[in-house]
């Protein structure tokens, strides 16, 4: 289900899906309950909630007109598809060797670690000192080519996720 809905506060216009308990409006951040919510139009179409949020956001404006003339939104999302370039064929034109680019990128993700992920060679730092720090950790990790800014985020989800426990500067695994 999808439902066009308005903010008491500050007039906005906002299409939700579903019926969540809560939903907060992303202009100026109020957060009501979804039933309170004035509900203009309740429908299982998304595209048909999306053109109703426009041709009212048209007549706000006085747009109408120029409103009623445009296509469908699915018209226009096809058109999408046919206009333009995709990714690929624009890194290729501008003379960047795509296939290059996909095998640095898979580089990246092993990091230089004996084809561990990034992750598993945090944790391998973790688990091979004998009383890691932060430092040590990091100095491990960008031997083996992860960014330090990739190992101190990742310490810091370890310890959010209870995988890991910090006391002292000195890390360990649980």
């Amino acid at each position: 289900m999808y439902a066009v809905v308005g903010c008491s506060e500050c007039d906005a216009l906002r299409v939700v899906e579903g019926r969540p308990e809560r939903s907060e409006c992303p202009r100026c951040g109020t957060s009501r309950k979804f039933e309170k919510l004035k509900q203009f139009v309740t429908t299982e179409d998304p595209d048909h909630a999306r053109e109703v949020r426009a041709a009212m956001l048209a007549k706000r404006q006085g747009r109408e007109d120029a409103f009623a003339d445009l296509d469908s939104f699915a018209e226009m999302e096809r058109y999408l598809d046919e206009a333009g370039v995709d990714d690929e064929e624009y890194l290729e034109g501008s003379g960047v060797d795509t296939d290059e680019v996909g095998a640095a990128a898979a580089r990246a993700e092993q990091g230089a670690g004996g084809g561990r992920s990034r992750k598993e060679t945090v944790l391998a730092a973790l688990r091979e000192q004998d009383e890691p720090t932060a430092a040590s950790v990091v100095d491990y990790a960008t031997e083996r080519g992860v960014p330090a800014a990739y190992v101190r985020d990742a310490l810091e989800k370890l310890v959010r996720r209870g995988e890991v426990t910090e006391s002292g500067g000195t890390y360990r695994l649980l």
